[in-house]
């Protein structure tokens, strides 16, 4: 889709907000793809092998066309583990993934290419062999699944549970957004709710490693988003038809209040946990001197 280039000089540039100029780009927060050209470039042998297959005879086609199947759910698979595995990497509190999926990938990597041997040269040893030399190399290459929970001790499940589901709604309503504003064709736009999103994801952060904080910020993970969500699909629509100056600067300033009521959520539930922190360093402290150890207080400059 073609896109407006908007800049300082151009004829109808509109003033940008004072949060919007002062606030940081939309590529912080920014990680690469984690589904590569390495990745990629699997699809290429499934392919090849079904075609070279087709004039080995039936016997010879059939095992191709297995083996050519087993190669693309391989790298089907592999995709949906290395996303699932930058998701595991990005969160301070984590599961592992319900299943292995770039193990499996690896499995089937060497399945397809056990059976691609067999067809051009039966027997047992050579497609063995072939088929754990390529299992072997795909786990080299791409490594395994994580296979522990990550910053789970002493965490509740049920309410990580419910954050979990919360936090994907959220996200869902991310997605949307994002989708939509692409429709407007405008650089500056695209790149501002970019800048919300990550601002939004700071407080999905925050309330996945206390899930307590989950109750006060229900709102903001449905409620506001959901809005946020509905505002942009209409924007969206009417600013891709009329580029209406006013119906721009009113959601830019949407935006503007949404992300500085998001950042304030954040700041206030960093701070109540370090209140909560506090508390329970008194506490204890209190209950060693009752105890008889005697605790020095560092006194702060």
């Amino acid at each position: 889709m073609a896109q407006r280039y908007g800049g300082k000089y151009s004829p109808e540039d509109t003033p940008r907000s004072e949060s919007s100029e002062q606030a940081p780009r939309g590529f912080k927060g920014a990680t690469v793809d984690p589904v590569g050209a390495r990745s990629n470039v699997l699809f290429v042998p499934p392919v090849i092998l079904a075609f070279t297959s087709i004039s080995d005879g039936a016997v010879g086609m059939a095992l191709g066309l297995i083996g050519a199947a087993m190669l693309l759910l391989g790298a089907w698979l592999l995709r949906g583990g290395l996303t699932a595995e930058a998701a595991y990497n990005a969160r301070k509190v984590a599961r592992r993934p319900g299943f292995p999926r770039k193990i499996g990938a690896a499995v089937l990597a060497g399945l397809g290419v056990a059976i691609a041997a067999y067809s051009n040269e039966p027997g047992v040893i050579a497609p063995v062999i072939f088929g754990v030399a390529a299992t072997a190399l795909h786990i080299g290459a791409f490594g395994v699944d994580p296979m522990r929970d990550k910053g789970m001790e002493g965490i509740d499940t049920f309410q990580q549970d419910r954050v979990a589901r919360a936090i994907d709604e959220a996200e869902q309503h991310l997605t949307a957004m994002r989708d939509a504003i692409k429709r407007a064709g405008d650089r500056r736009l695209i790149s501002r709710v970019e800048q919300f999103e990550t601002t939004a994801r700071d407080l999905f952060r925050t309330v996945e490693e206390d899930p307590r904080d989950l109750t006060s910020a229900r709102k903001y993970l449905v409620v506001y988003l959901l809005g946020a969500r509905d505002a942009t699909i209409k924007f969206a629509d009417v600013f891709a038809r009329t580029r209406d100056v006013q119906a721009r600067a009113d959601y830019e300033a949407l935006l503007d209040d949404l992300e500085k009521n998001f950042a304030a959520r954040t700041r206030k539930m960093l701070l109540d946990d370090r209140s909560d922190l506090t508390v329970e360093i008194e506490v204890l402290r209190d209950r060693l001197q009752r105890e008889g150890v005697h605790v020095e207080r560092k006194t702060e400059l």
